[in-house]
Formats: structure tokens, C-alpha cells, sequence
């Protein structure tokens, strides 16, 4: 059996989980709060993805995101984590340069933010390049396969990746060679069970399926969805575990209509002066005001 509890995740203990056929736990968090909680709860992995864009930060893609954004945020995750392999998203653009400031850019992960390690999309010719770049400057990294989010424009959308002979054959042909170029996972989204169940047999590497069905080796989910605290579309494969929007909603129109009706705050939650100096002090307070309004005029 893995030992979870209190032992750091590494990339040898994930190789361990596979090995023994158990899961690798995986979600998203960009704040303090939110991965403290998942840290706490046993999380494996905390993926600080670009998903933030559209999560947090409102953009329609997770295009806009920037290097400052993705460093900013991955600083709050590892401040909180204890246990967890925290990983950081490479953002559009930030990886798609030369090699030296490709590795620059996936290097500030590693030294400025504290992250474990970083996450790529795709398996071009040119990515896998710099995958085996970034594995010989000592950064690991973990692949991304099927729909790639950075790619939404060339794809025409969120869909479903796969499902036809010869787009499964160049998903499962770019996860093999992500493993050969040295990645220490990859990443399966919105692909079909049954070629993630092949490329994961296929792999001594473990796979990540968001949307790609139970035969992975572990499991990712935006934690905002999840939650329930997201609004608008939800994909198929989001699994809601709880519904914070309706928890929020309930708790703001309460303080809303406790403050108006003069209900908050009451005296428990109040704070007062001493009782033996209250009265003699707002006295000699007074008397204070009256002083120096009568010197003024």
C-alpha cells in the first residue's frame, strides 16, 4: 500500500501509486484558502492551472493568462501546502518562444513560485524538444494530450478530442512520446475511456484523465466546478460534489438583511470599554470636545 498521512509527494512516490495500481488525486487551487483546505484533506497533486483565467478571473479562455499571473498565484499555493506536489501551468505563450526562454520562463516556476514542477500542452515536435530541454535543466514536467485548452481556436472549441481513427492515433502517438522526451505524467482531457484506457496501459507513466473516463491512473477536476462555485457552462464530465454558490448566495442575503434590519452586528459581536472607566471617560471625552470648540470660535 502507498503511505499517505504525512509523507511529501514526489514524482518516485506518484511512480509508486501507479506501480500499485491505486489513484493520484489531483485538483486545481489558485489561493492560500483553497489549497490549504485540499492540502489538509490529502490531495496528491495541486495542479495551479491557467484554468484561473477563466475560474477566477472572468476571460471567456485561458488565453489572456501571463507569466506574472500564473507566478503570482502559485506563490499563494505553496505558501499553503504541506504534502501536496504543487504543479504549475505554462500559460499561452510562455512556452512557445526559444528554448533558452522557454526554460527561463519554466524556471521561475521552480525558483520564484516554489513549484515542483510545470505542465506543458501538446506534443509537437517543437514541445517535445523542449520537453527533453526542460528535463535535462532539472524541471519536471507534465505532458497535456487530447483537448488542449491553449489550442481553442485551432480546435473551434471545447470538444471532444479522439474520436475518430487517425486524431486517436496522433493523441496516443504524442503521449508515448511525451513519456520517451521524459515527462513524469500527462494529462488526457475529453477523450474518449477507451483510448485513455489504452494509452495508460501503454505508459509507465501515469495518466491524469479530466474527461477521459475511470481507466486513468488519477483524476483532475477544476476545483471551482467541482465545488459548485462556478457559473455558466459545465462540461460533461464535471462531477459536482457540493454547491457553494447556493451556500454563498444564502449566507450574503442573510448578512444583507441582518444589516438592514439592525440585526449585525449585536453585542456578541461588539467590543466595549471597560465598564468601571466607560461612563467617566465619555464624560471627560465631552468635556474635551467642549473645550476646544469654545477656544475655536
Amino acid at each position: 500500500m502507498v503511505i499517505t498521512g504525512k509523507e511529501r509527494v514526489s514524482i518516485p512516490y506518484l511512480f509508486r501509486v501507479k506501480e500499485q495500481g491505486e489513484k493520484i488525486t489531483v485538483l486545481t487551487a489558485y489561493d492560500f484558502p483553497t489549497a490549504r483546505i485540499l492540502d489538509d484533506c490529502g490531495i496528491d497533486i495541486i495542479l495551479v492551472g491557467d484554468s484561473v483565467g477563466m475560474a477566477v478571473l472572468g476571460y471567456e479562455t485561458t488565453l489572456p493568462v501571463t507569466m506574472e499571473v500564473m507566478i503570482h498565484h502559485t506563490q499563494a499555493v505553496v505558501r499553503a501546502r504541506r504534502r501536496a506536489l504543487v504543479v504549475g501551468d505554462m500559460p499561452f505563450l510562455s512556452f512557445h518562444l526559444s528554448l533558452a526562454d522557454s526554460i527561463f520562463n519554466a524556471g521561475r516556476f521552480i525558483k520564484e513560485a516554489g513549484a515542483d514542477a510545470v505542465k506543458l500542452e501538446g506534443a509537437s515536435p517543437r514541445r517535445l524538444e523542449l520537453v527533453e530541454a526542460l528535463v535535462e535543466a532539472e524541471i519536471p514536467v507534465m505532458g497535456h494530450v487530447g483537448l488542449t485548452p491553449q489550442s481553442i481556436r485551432k480546435m473551434g472549441g471545447f470538444k471532444v478530442q479522439g474520436t475518430e481513427g487517425e486524431k486517436a492515433e496522433e493523441i496516443y502517438r504524442g503521449a508515448l512520446a511525451l513519456e520517451k522526451a521524459g515527462a513524469f505524467a500527462v494529462v488526457l482531457e475529453s477523450v474518449p475511456e477507451e483510448l485513455a484506457a489504452e494509452i495508460t496501459k501503454s505508459l509507465k507513466i501515469p495518466t491524469i484523465g479530466i474527461g477521459a473516463g475511470p481507466y486513468c491512473d488519477g483524476q483532475v477536476l477544476v476545483v471551482n466546478d467541482m465545488l459548485g462555485y462556478s457559473t455558466g457552462y459545465m462540461p460533461k464530465f464535471v462531477k459536482k460534489y457540493a454547491d457553494l454558490v447556493e451556500i454563498i448566495s444564502k449566507a450574503v442575503n442573510d448578512y444583507i438583511t441582518d444589516v438592514r434590519q439592525g440585526r449585525f452586528p449585536d453585542d456578541e459581536h461588539s467590543y466595549h470599554l471597560k465598564k468601571e472607566i466607560a461612563g467617566y471617560w465619555i464624560e471627560k471625552l465631552k468635556e474635551k470636545l467642549s473645550r476646544t470648540d469654545d477656544q475655536s470660535q
